[in-house]
């Protein structure tokens, strides 16, 4: 794996406590992935101790599957995190240690499904945010459909919301369900779901024999999304899954 230093030039928050951070590398080199990779941070505890954490790249290349000067991940703060403690005082200009990409977590040529079921919740949902040009692409070439389920707290926890409306009003091939597990949206939208993303997922009624599924986010998500899917007849190598777990 290819080891490189990332220097900040852009960030903002998308939420009150994630935020979106821009990278490119040092060395001025185009940084090559595939939509679903990660990359890992590599840094120092206050001892000394050296360690890293995994970031998913989010990054939307150009659709031609081509290196990208940006490298863009979506951090989520955790309460005396020692990456938080980095990443949220991170200046623009300032550089990091890095390496990757890492991870399967992508959508596969051989596939001949009819369906996706694209599943998130949180900082998951980033991944499926790099896929975009594949999914327009594939939407196209296979006629196949994608239905992104992304599952927050409320409104101001949907991660790139209002970005993924817009992909779906562009791309006929995929549709949004943002699912509220706490308060709704004030002012609700066609494929607003109240409750847990198993419940939007429940609801486009997974079928075994034409879906595959994607699972990122939350352990417990991933873990009863996993067994509604199979209990729906998907089989085992049809569901795939990222989990994500806050470490301080």
């Amino acid at each position: 794996m290819d080891q490189f230093k990332l220097r900040l030039v852009a960030s903002h928050m998308l939420a009150p406590s994630v935020r979106h951070l821009s990278f490119e590398r040092e060395d001025g080199a185009a940084f090559a992935f595939v939509p679903g990779q990660f990359i890992q941070i590599h840094f120092h505890y206050a001892d000394g101790k050296p360690t890293k954490r995994s970031y998913s790249v989010a990054t939307v290349g150009d659709g031609t599957g081509g290196p990208v000067k940006r490298v863009e991940i979506a951090v989520s703060y955790v309460d005396g995190g020692a990456a938080t403690e980095l990443l949220s005082q991170l200046d623009e200009g300032h550089s990091i240690d890095a390496s990757g990409p890492y991870g399967r977590f992508c959508l596969m040529e051989a596939d001949t499904n009819r369906r996706y079921l694209l599943v998130a919740t949180g900082t998951g949902v980033t991944p499926y945010r790099a896929m975009q040009p594949l999914i327009r692409a594939w939407s196209a070439k296979r006629g196949c459909t994608f239905a992104l389920v992304y599952g927050a707290r409320n409104e101001d926890e949907l991660l790139y919301g209002d970005e993924f409306e817009a992909f779906a009003r562009d791309v006929p091939g995929f549709s949004f369900h943002p699912c509220f597990s706490r308060s709704p949206r004030a002012v609700p939208r066609p494929h607003d779901h109240n409750g847990h993303a198993q419940v939007a997922l429940g609801a486009l009624g997974p079928n075994g024999e034409h879906d595959i599924a994607y699972l990122c986010g939350n352990p417990n998500m991933v873990d009863e999304a996993f067994a509604q899917l199979k209990e729906a007849g998907l089989a085992v190598p049809h569901i795939r899954r990222e989990k994500y777990v806050s470490s301080r």
